[in-house]
């Protein structure tokens, strides 16, 4: 298998080239900002620690600068492009860049936030595991979050994750409980698996340079998936951080019917109510959840 450092990756100039070729001017509703850096490139794929077996989906190729490197280091890449023009030239760039990794790329033309495992499924012919191992993406920035985990729901085959956000959004997706970053992405995230900041990326990669920092956050996958009630626990956790300041007791008086409640609900999960959701951790959420699901169901037997 080629490497990184063996395929011609694209540069600033080859960048505008196929910008101009395409008529493709960056947009920020699409959160377009092209990787022209080929040892940005290579950095990031040392740090999505790829597999030779891995299938990677990546998720906003635009004019493929990640791609190229994704191909040479896993089994199989399918991206996903939501611009029709980008995702039907990138075939054709793998082609001239990569000759002997064009087969094992698939591209989809849809939006990361409504693709379903089914529609990756469809691509039975890829020469790699049938459902994707890895996600490693330069994530739209307007986007990034709900984009994650929607495909972190989606996709229950993943075990590793790198992704590239705006820096704060790293932070808050990398923050532990207690922290000031800390809130519903750190939460939802911690679900999943564990987060990390894996590096800062220069905005001087990028064309057109962006107005904000960018880092990489990596995300290790719980091997086993959790058995409790997502969307239970998601509610709680949305809920709590409504009103991040209130005690819990307060903050979640609407999602348990009343500050008593609330109350006898935190104190069924073992949560103090005087505690704010800042300083929970996903598992004491899940725990919330938990009591009031069975506190419910005893007022409905009663």
């Amino acid at each position: 298998m080629s490497t990184p450092n063996s395929v011609t990756l694209l540069g600033a100039a080859e960048i505008r080239r196929l910008a101009d070729e395409l008529a493709v001017r960056p947009t920020k509703t699409l959160g377009q900002n092209f990787v022209h850096d080929g040892n940005t490139v290579r950095r990031i794929v040392a740090a999505a620690d790829l597999r030779s077996t891995d299938h990677v989906l990546e998720v906003g190729p635009g004019l493929g600068s990640l791609t190229l490197g994704l191909l040479c280091a896993a089994a199989a890449v399918t991206a996903v492009e939501i611009d029709r023009r980008l995702a039907d030239r990138l075939p054709t760039t793998v082609a001239e860049h990569a000759p002997d990794r064009a087969f094992a790329l698939r591209v989809v033309h849809g939006d990361a936030l409504t693709v379903t495992e089914a529609d990756l499924r469809s691509l039975s012919d890829l020469p790699a595991p049938e459902d994707p191992t890895a996600l490693v993406a330069n994530l739209p920035y307007n986007v990034a979050v709900p984009v994650l985990l929607h495909l972190l729901a989606e996709l229950s085959t993943l075990r590793r994750v790198l992704v590239m956000v705006q820096a704060e959004v790293a932070d808050r997706l990398a923050a532990q409980p207690g922290g000031k970053d800390y809130g519903v992405p750190s939460v939802k995230a911690a679900w999943y698996g564990t987060a990390r900041r894996a590096g800062s990326i220069s905005r001087s990669v990028f064309w057109p340079v962006p107005g904000v920092d960018s880092a990489l956050v990596a995300i290790d996958v719980h091997p086993h998936p959790r058995t409790d009630d997502r969307a239970a626990v998601f509610a709680a956790i949305d809920a709590a951080f409504a009103q991040r300041r209130k005690t819990l007791r307060v903050a979640l008086a609407s999602w348990a019917g009343s500050t008593e409640a609330a109350q006898e609900v935190l104190e069924r999960a073992g949560v103090d109510p005087s505690a704010r959701g800042e300083t929970l951790t996903v598992d004491e959420f899940a725990a919330i959840a938990e009591a009031r699901t069975v506190l419910d169901a005893a007022v409905r037997t009663e």
